[in-house]
């Protein structure tokens, strides 16, 4: 999952680039490139967040 949104953001920072630049000639594919990372890196930080939630919660039911 972590290599996907790599790829995914490489590919944002690529196409706004290039759209910046103005060699860009289909913009609708920087903003689906652009909104695919953000989701992809929101469903990660979400995992992340459950995963340290559930260690913790193991980590009191041992005390």
């Amino acid at each position: 999952m972590l290599g996907d949104l790599q790829a995914q953001q490489t590919t944002s920072n690529t196409l706004a680039v290039q759209a910046v630049t103005g060699d860009l000639t289909d913009i609708h594919r920087a903003t689906l490139a652009a909104s695919r990372a953000q989701t992809t890196m929101e469903l990660v930080a979400t995992v992340r967040n459950q995963a340290i939630s559930g260690f913790n919660e193991m980590m009191r039911m041992q005390a």
